[in-house]
């Protein structure tokens, strides 16, 4: 139960990466833009791969 909450919560923070990756991109702030890229695949990957994780165990 713990983990889910765990990768709810990667994933809503990785939701929010990417919008701050398209404000970035409209703004042309390439530092920001870098940044915003790395922790929306960094997050994505890490909720992801609990997701998969806690499906894997419950079977």
């Amino acid at each position: 139960m713990q983990h889910i909450i765990l990768a709810s919560i990667l994933l809503v923070v990785a939701l929010l990466s990417v919008v701050s990756v398209i404000r970035q991109l409209k703004f042309k702030n390439l530092f920001a833009l870098g940044f915003s890229a790395v922790s929306a695949l960094a997050f994505g990957f890490f909720s992801i791969a609990t997701i998969i994780s806690v499906i894997k165990d419950s079977l």
